[in-house]
């Protein structure tokens, strides 16, 4: 991977991460050092979940990150995984997008069935959750993602143990949003399995397809 002669591109959406990171630290240190304590402590998801807003700066910051160290980890995982690749500006951005479409379009249909069932306080508040552990695994993204261009090999082994940390992140994030809403859920359990099988696994299995058809 370090001998593709556009491997600095890879460099630059990194540093693009980052920057994005600094500001969101920089015009909210003190959530942010909250922010980052998230996994194990509560704090965070207590204060900030009444202040949210439907346009948040810093998690919109956050978000942006989310989105570029995924993409890059993606291809990061595709080349080690899967075949090695020569490195396209095109095929990048065409990750980019498919990744923040997803997101942004699963964050909508949520929220109009929020609207729809009258539960948009519920709603808002389990996005928040969720959006908040997905944006802290994009913080680890960016670190593993310069620790493989920079330092480690990328291999089998790392490339799963990167994902298996991200799952258990989000998998403290959903356990954290299922006790908060158990009572609800209870209720409502057919309907949270409908949920899951297209708004939370759905997604993910087109994430899949369009990795699987990069080079196409």
């Amino acid at each position: 991977m370090r001998n593709f002669i556009t491997y600095e591109w890879l460099t630059v959406f990194c540093l693009l991460g980052l920057v994005f990171v600094t500001a969101a630290k920089y015009m909210f240190s003190t959530r942010f050092n909250d922010f980052i304590q998230v996994v194990g402590n509560s704090k965070y998801l207590k204060i900030y979940t009444r202040e949210q807003k439907f346009i948040d700066t810093f998690d919109g910051l956050m978000f942006i990150n989310l989105v570029i160290a995924l993409s890059t980890f993606i291809y990061i995982l595709y080349n080690t995984l899967i075949a090695p690749t020569p490195f396209e500006i095109i095929s990048f951005l065409k990750i980019l997008m498919a990744v923040s479409t997803i997101f942004l379009i699963k964050i909508l249909i949520e929220r109009l069935i929020g609207s729809l069932f009258n539960i948009d306080s519920l709603i808002d508040s389990y996005l928040f959750q969720k959006t908040t552990y997905k944006n802290f695994a994009g913080l680890i993204l960016i670190v593993a993602n310069f620790l493989l261009l920079y330092g480690l090999k990328p291999t089998k082994i790392i490339i799963i143990s990167i994902i298996a940390i991200i799952f258990i992140i989000n998998i403290i994030g959903f356990i954290t949003s299922f006790k908060n809403h158990q009572k609800l859920i209870s209720i409502n359990f057919f309907y949270f399995l409908l949920y899951l099988c297209a708004l939370e696994i759905g997604p993910y299995v087109v994430l899949y397809k369009v990795i699987k058809e990069y080079n196409a």
